[in-house]
């Protein structure tokens, strides 16, 4: 019986250190931008299907929505939901002028979502 408890012991040991750590859990994502998320499964599949990336700009967590096609403004929101500026898009592609460092600024790139439908 005591080699039975040593050898289930030392098959625990061994294989306790074959056992890689787990990769951190992604941060939840803020309610508001689970609801928008759900708003945008509600919609037709964009082209390219839809995506949020979440930044480090100008000292702050920001989400950035890419426009859906042609004349649409893309959106920035800053971590509370609220938007700070249109970065690209518009009739002249350059948004809406009022961050037009962020695709210089903008740094540690997460996708946060992307459209689970794919392409239409």
């Amino acid at each position: 019986m005591r080699r039975l408890a040593v050898g289930l012991a030392l098959v625990f040991a061994l294989g306790a250190s074959c056992v890689t750590p787990s990769k951190p859990k992604d941060e939840p994502l803020p309610a508001w931008l689970l609801a928008l998320t759900d708003s945008l499964e509600r919609q037709p599949v964009a082209n390219p299907p839809a995506f949020i990336a979440r930044y480090d700009y100008r000292s702050q967590v920001v989400y950035y929505l890419p426009p859906r096609c042609c004349d649409i403004w893309s959106n920035l929101y800053d971590s509370a939901g609220a938007i700070i500026c249109h970065p690209d898009g518009g009739f002249s592609g350059a948004g809406d002028g009022r961050c037009p460092d962020f695709f210089v600024q903008r740094a540690n790139e997460k996708i946060v979502w992307r459209d689970p439908r794919g392409a239409a």
